[in-house]
């Protein structure tokens, strides 16, 4: 007997073909998934520098609510032995810098009467460096265009580094778990000498 039905092709032909299709597009599919999938991330090593007040309630009170993302970066682990009161978000694109945030540091010495604040969604902060009250501001190509800010009106301070590039949406998405989280205060910024 004779498979094909008047002028197209034979039905096991059809059928193959359409086997192929289905598995042509459920292989573009699974490649697009995988490359989807974002890469492992490493743990990021954070350096430990003086934090009298990391172990405050405040500081574990910002920790715990620190978001998993900020625009393009995601929280991540830190390499043991962590300095208490500190986290660190990855970008999504593998290689670049990570941000860092510190809680429970001492004032900054930079931070003086005249000192220049940003306020970003109801939070003081201030750039360590920043021209003004003195300073004049020098870049160091050592720190890689980083740059960090101190929250300044609150109980304790916490500093966030930058890399690069970084955008606002890390230092506002911050600004406003700060806000939510830690009391206002007004700023004390030491005495010019």
């Amino acid at each position: 007997m004779n498979s094909q039905t008047g002028d197209g092709p034979p039905r096991a032909v059809l059928i193959a073909a359409l086997a192929v299709a289905v598995a042509g597009i459920v292989g573009v599919l699974v490649v697009a998934a995988v490359m989807q999938r974002s890469p492992a991330q490493e743990p990021v090593a954070v350096t430990s520098v003086p934090a009298p007040q990391a172990d405050s309630p405040e500081c574990r009170s910002l920790l715990d609510a620190l978001p998993q993302e900020l625009g393009g970066y995601r929280r991540a682990a830190l390499i043991d032995p962590a300095p208490q009161g500190a986290a660190a978000w990855q970008p999504d694109e593998p290689g670049g810098d990570a941000l860092i945030l510190r809680c429970g540091l001492d004032r900054p010495a930079e931070f003086v009467v005249g000192a220049p604040l940003q306020v970003v969604d109801a939070v003081s902060w201030f750039r360590v460096g920043e021209a003004g009250a003195g300073n004049d501001r020098v870049e160091d190509p050592a720190d890689g265009g980083r740059s960090t800010w101190f929250a300044v009106d609150r109980p304790v301070y916490v500093a966030l580094t930058l890399p690069p590039g970084s955008g606002p949406t890390a230092i506002q998405t911050l600004s406003k778990t700060i806000a939510e989280t830690l009391q206002v205060r007004r700023p004390e910024p030491a005495p010019l000498s």
